[in-house]
């Protein structure tokens, strides 16, 4: 009930449909949702709000599954007040809700290197906490420091040493959402940053499925990683060769399928629930093990709760 709720500057909205957030486009709806319109509203509200009630800080949704039951919490999405983009020296500050294309960019025309980030798709809260990489450079090669605002509502700055890197994850306190991070990445020339850029997206654009309704890539790879988050190679096996060796390139249940131009890939081809693209997911799983001993990890975050019988 809204008396129960601190009265942000922000919006506020209950029981909002979180499906049209999410790239899937599933899920059902969460208690409430909250977008907060600068630092000082969020740390505001989670200050005043009551500690039994949970919180989720949402980015763009392009990793995540919500459950077609909904969220029973206070989703905290961030825009426009935390998508600034600056640039001095080596450095570049992004707010939490700056796309990482935007950020790859921005720094690119300064004459920085942080080109990794030109293919993920996301924001850069979510890029710090799953520690996210492309082309063997990772979040934690180039991260220097991150602002957040903790449950209690203080803000708090998180260094490298805080947040424990590694392959696709990092470690931060409860509950924390975060509003800016800092990056350091190497001179390059920008006409030269660009092209490698342009050359990236070719190359991903020739090998998996961006014009279909997906997460990005479904399950990590299952290889040795060092502290840093990069990936031993001479461990290295790929998600999706497990998978087409297991037989489940292609395969479907309901409006999900793994697709048959990336096979490490959850599609929705329209229609699916956020049931079947988990449970083709799950079967994938099984598929895998079964055949080759290997247990896939989800790259993709599922929250939420199943619909009700």
């Amino acid at each position: 009930m809204t008396h129960m709720l601190p009265s942000p500057r922000g919006r506020l909205t209950a029981d909002r449909p979180l499906a049209d957030l999410t790239w899937l486009r599933v899920g059902g709806p969460a208690d409430w949702l909250f977008q907060p319109a600068d630092t000082e509203d969020l740390r505001d509200f989670l200050r005043d709000l009551a500690p039994d009630v949970a919180v989720f800080p949402m980015g763009v949704g392009s990793n995540l599954i919500v459950r077609d039951g909904g969220l029973r919490a206070v989703v905290i999405r961030m825009g426009r007040g935390f998508n600034s983009i600056t640039v001095e020296g080596n450095r570049v500050t992004a707010g939490a809700a700056a796309l990482d294309a935007h950020v790859a960019r921005r720094a690119a025309e300064a004459g920085v290197d942080l080109t990794f980030l030109r293919t993920i798709p996301g924001a850069v809260g979510g890029a710090v906490r799953m520690n996210a990489g492309c082309y063997g450079s990772y979040v934690a090669d180039h991260f220097i420091e991150v602002q957040a605002v903790t449950r209690a509502g203080e803000v708090i700055t998180l260094h490298r040493d805080d947040l424990n890197f590694r392959y696709r994850q990092s470690d931060l306190p409860e509950g924390c959402v975060l509003t800016q991070a800092v990056f350091e990445g190497a001179p390059g020339d920008p006409e030269q940053l660009a092209a490698k850029m342009d050359a990236q997206l070719k190359k991903r654009d020739e090998t998996q499925p961006t014009k279909d309704r997906t997460a990005g890539s479904t399950f990590r790879n299952p290889a040795g990683f060092s502290s840093t988050g990069r990936a031993d190679d001479s461990h290295e096996l790929k998600a999706w060769k497990v998978i087409d060796d297991a037989g489940m390139r292609g395969a479907t249940l309901g409006g999900a399928q793994m697709s048959p131009m990336h096979s490490n890939f959850l599609v929705n081809t329209g229609g699916a629930t956020a049931a079947d693209l988990e449970g083709l997911g799950e079967q994938v799983r099984k598929k895998v093990f079964q055949h080759s001993g290997i247990e896939l990890q989800w790259e993709i975050m599922r929250v939420g709760e199943p619909a009700a019988e």
